[in-house]
């Protein structure tokens, strides 16, 4: 596997551990709101930064397509 495809793992079970969700819930969230492809894209800069900001990140990035 990939780089960031290990790290989209990573952030999948970090995001599943916090909000609480199943690993099928968190896969369905990702891919209709296309969570897959934002950490992909920006993997350079999230894989630097701490667990609690790539949640929040990541639910602000959410938030920002459900609008």
């Amino acid at each position: 596997m990939s780089r960031e495809g290990n790290f989209l793992v990573f952030c999948m079970e970090c995001y599943r551990a916090e909000k609480g969700l199943s690993g099928r819930e968190v896969a369905a969230l990702f891919s209709r709101f296309g969570v897959y492809d934002y950490v992909t894209r920006y993997f350079d800069s999230l894989h630097t930064t701490g667990v609690k900001y790539i949640i929040a990140d990541i639910e602000d990035y959410i938030l920002s397509q459900a609008a």
